[in-house]
């Protein structure tokens, strides 16, 4: 891949890579595409907390849930609760 960088850009990165000691433009590179994808999945994980906000309350009771969910564990393991 080959990127192009005005003058005053490539000065830019440069100095940062002398400032905070990459070894190359390419591993400062690869950092601002890691922090950026890590940007990207923060975003996701808040979208996806707001979409279960939105969604509402369960209108189930917590004994209910608990019940639901251990009827399928147990179904999974093959056991049953006495």
């Amino acid at each position: 891949m080959n990127i192009s960088l005005t003058d005053d850009l490539k000065a830019f990165v440069d100095s940062r890579i002398k400032a905070r000691g990459y070894s190359s433009t390419s591993e400062y590179m690869r950092d601002l595409v890691r922090r950026d994808e890590e940007r990207a999945s923060e975003e996701r994980f808040k979208a996806l907390i707001q979409e279960g906000l939105d969604s509402g309350p369960d209108p189930r009771s917590w004994d209910g849930l608990r019940e639901e969910w251990t009827g399928r564990i147990e179904a999974a393991r093959g056991t049953k609760a006495k």
